[in-house]
């Protein structure tokens, strides 16, 4: 049964101002924005996520982490980093329509922090927040039913997956399958299917702009439950969409190196061979001699197979 909400003029405005920017992104070539951007990003997400739980690591310290240096901080909030890390670099491995890869993913994010991670909870449980009873979730004997339902409306309902995030991302919370995590989880999953909208939403800070609002984005889940339907919430997680967006574009005048226009193009290019002449037509901004070197350097660093010579030769993306 497809979940209570409705689609306001806010959201269908704020749905026609994301796609111009996705529009806007794909001309600039920032659908996979700057290697550094990305890990800077990457870490970003990770810190913001886990600080609204109240990890206390920096990004700084989690960059010593990353980098396998040594870092002095609670043993817990080393443990929830080092699982965050692990869950962010297999995206591409998990199965966004698939309630078994959902409980991977919780199962790696809680490792070494609760006991039995990755299974779906059968006890009741209320969340707290500042002392007084936040929310009640349903029943642990309902837990089931609900995620799978969720699930069915995620892989099956024929709305914008832009909206499908949002809505998922609340009903997540309200059901709140896990004993513990769900918060991480649930932002996590909402950027899973962001991914699946475009692929610029992978390297995107959504978390950092949710930690700033932090009060907000409690205020709106709480409004949403009173109210009986996600529609409040579908606005404000747009809002944010939109507003990180705008952040992206605003990096269109850094550097895209040689590294960063060979792995756009392999989104583009797939598995097929192609020709330094097909590489020119994507990067119509560089010159031939450019195209050359950028090649050059794939092949070196074992990104490129190459075949022939000269007029004749070709390239494929190594496995």
């Amino acid at each position: 049964m497809k979940p209570p909400y409705q689609i306001t003029n806010k959201s269908l405005s704020l749905i026609s101002a994301i796609s111009e920017k996705i529009g806007e992104i794909k001309s600039a070539r920032l659908l996979k924005p700057p290697t550094e951007l990305r890990k800077r990003n990457r870490i970003k997400i990770i810190q913001s996520s886990l600080e609204i739980e109240g990890n206390t690591l920096t990004v700084e310290q989690i960059t010593d982490l990353i980098g396998n240096k040594r870092v002095i901080a609670p043993k817990k909030d080393i443990q929830e980093v080092k699982n965050a890390i692990k869950v962010y670099s297999m995206l591409n491995d998990l199965d966004v329509y698939e309630l078994d890869s959902l409980c991977h993913a919780h199962e790696i994010l809680m490792e070494g922090l609760i006991d039995k991670p990755g299974r779906l909870r059968q006890k009741a449980v209320g969340i707290l927040k500042g002392g007084n009873i936040a929310h009640i979730a349903p029943p642990g004997r309902m837990v089931v039913q609900l995620i799978n339902d969720l699930f069915t409306y995620l892989k099956w309902n024929d709305d914008l997956l832009l909206v499908k995030s949002c809505v998922f991302h609340y009903e997540f919370e309200f059901i709140h399958p896990f004993l513990d995590g769900n918060g991480r989880m649930g932002r996590l999953w909402q950027t899973m299917i962001l991914k699946e909208y475009s692929p610029v939403f992978e390297y995107l800070p959504i978390e950092t702009l949710i930690k700033e609002r932090q009060q907000d984005y409690y205020h709106v889940l709480k409004t949403s439950d009173n109210q009986g339907n996600s529609t409040y919430f579908i606005e404000f997680m747009l809002e944010i969409i939109d507003i990180s967006l705008e952040e992206l574009l605003g990096t269109q005048n850094l550097t895209v190196r040689n590294i960063d226009r060979i792995i756009i193009f392999k989104d583009i290019i797939k598995d097929n061979f192609f020709t330094r002449q097909d590489y020119l037509r994507h990067n119509k901004e560089i010159s031939s001699a450019t195209a050359s070197r950028d090649l050059k350097e794939g092949v070196k660093n074992g990104i490129l197979e190459k075949r022939g010579d000269k007029r004749i030769t070709h390239y494929k993306y190594s496995k």
